[in-house]
């Protein structure tokens, strides 16, 4: 906690300055974009208000120390991998400097001013290049109401309290907020038939995740001690892992997940650092009688502050909403608070075994979902598996997703005494199959 976090700091962006808005000085999260139909080489800003502060620009344009000026220079270039691998120490003191530079009263606000570009007129891209991806499986209440669809009288197994239980995802098909996907086309297998059959997935969900995206490496065969996890952290994203769960009930024994989750994964386009997160930490604790971590997964700190409350939201807009101009519906609401295990966690144990992380790797935490029935963060859950259909405000049903319906992730941290921040909006389109005809 620094002056970067006080509450009562305003900025002389005007829209910054809103309530109810995503990005207060507070948060100055990093997306790469450039302007819409431009054509332009992609950039690095920093989202504040209704803008964004292009950092090319701003290190061309205005005045800063020689060691902020420094560290811009891979954000001018367009590199926020480049950036993100400085470490810690490198993000605190741009923050320090932008905070001061967007503040009301900078002496820098003049040239500034003209490196700000209306979000409006932004195309954003995904925030940086994303090399690997692994998804976890760290909310116990997902885990459990999951299990109990498969295994009513044991519904975890035996490891889930001891391992973070994880995969390792597709990173090519990852894709910004905003876009539209295929439904995918896999294999399946009804109960009362002998031969699977190639169809289009007729049990489509979504996941409501957050991503972790990985800052500095660390060396292959050179585990992370979790006292030091989240100094390779650069910060958090809004995430949804897009799920086939026909398919996935067919492929996923013996070796989990394959082609029921890697046609599409969305990604919001700002990243939210771990530095803008700090008043929204509160203590990691167990439920009572659950075995404590190994003490590779242990530490005071992560016990006094490992976990990052982020109030987070599933909206749904159909085809029929849209084309009436209906916003959409509220599908339900969790916390990553209520997580069974902690960002520090997670890099922990996914480098105990030596495993290099690199700058730009995304971690996805799994489907988030809270403790009451109404908390659940997949339709797999909130439908008992297409079972019970959730009815929509226009009378639309919904057991599983159909063409043309859009999910809407949204996320924020507020806290009495504190300035509330967010995360923007994580947004992605099914759209009609391509089926594969035989030759």
């Amino acid at each position: 906690m620094d002056e970067t976090h006080d509450p009562r700091l305003r900025s002389w962006v005007a829209s910054a300055n809103a309530e109810d808005t995503d990005f207060p000085i507070q948060n100055l999260p990093y997306g790469a974009f450039r302007r819409r139909g431009s054509g332009e080489p992609i950039r690095i800003g920093v989202a504040i208000g209704v803008q964004v502060l292009d950092l090319g620009l701003a290190l061309e344009r205005a005045q800063w120390a020689s060691d902020v000026a420094r560290l811009l220079a891979s954000l001018a270039a367009g590199d926020l991998n480049g950036f993100m691998a400085l470490g810690p120490q490198a993000r605190r003191i741009v923050r320090v400097a932008l905070s001061a530079a967007l503040a009301e009263g900078s002496a820098q606000q003049a040239e500034l001013a003209a490196c700000l570009v209306p979000q409006a007129d932004a195309e954003m891209v995904l925030p940086c290049r994303i090399g690997d991806y692994t998804d976890f499986y760290i909310s116990v209440h997902h885990a459990t109401t999951i299990g109990k669809q498969f295994r009513p009288d044991n519904p975890l197994l035996p490891n889930y309290r001891w391992v973070p239980i994880g995969y390792h995802g597709r990173a090519s098909s990852i894709q910004v907020s905003g876009q539209a996907f295929r439904r995918p086309v896999g294999q399946t297998k009804a109960p009362q038939t002998s031969v699977p059959t190639l169809s289009p997935s007729r049990r489509l969900d979504y996941e409501l995740e957050m991503g972790i995206v990985i800052g500095q490496a660390n060396a292959q065969g050179e585990p992370v001690p979790i006292e030091h996890a989240e100094d390779h952290v650069f910060g958090l994203t809004l995430f949804n892992d897009w799920s086939a769960r026909d398919i996935q009930g067919w492929e996923y024994q013996p070796l989990g997940p394959y082609l029921s989750k890697n046609f599409a994964s969305t990604l919001s386009p700002w990243v939210v650092t771990m530095e803008a997160l700090a008043p929204f930490r509160r203590p990691f604790s167990r439920p009572e009688g659950d075995p404590q971590p190994l003490p590779y997964l242990d530490s005071r700190q992560n016990r006094e502050a490992g976990a990052v409350e982020v109030e987070l939201e599933v909206w749904i807009q159909t085809e029929a909403m849209r084309r009436a101009g209906h916003a959409g519906d509220l599908l339900s609401s969790s916390s990553l608070a209520d997580a069974y295990w902690t960002v520090a966690q997670l890099v922990a144990h996914h480098t105990v075994n030596g495993c290099n992380l690199n700058p730009g790797d995304l971690l996805g935490t799994g489907t988030l979902s809270g403790p009451k029935p109404e908390q659940a963060a997949s339709l797999m859950e909130l439908t008992s598996s297409g079972k019970q259909h959730v009815k929509l405000s226009n009378g639309e049903r919904r057991g599983f997703l159909e063409d043309g319906d859009t999910i809407i992730l949204r996320g924020y941290c507020q806290r009495s005494g504190q300035r509330r921040i967010g995360f923007g909006e994580c947004r992605g389109t099914v759209m009609p199959a391509h089926v594969v005809q035989p030759a």
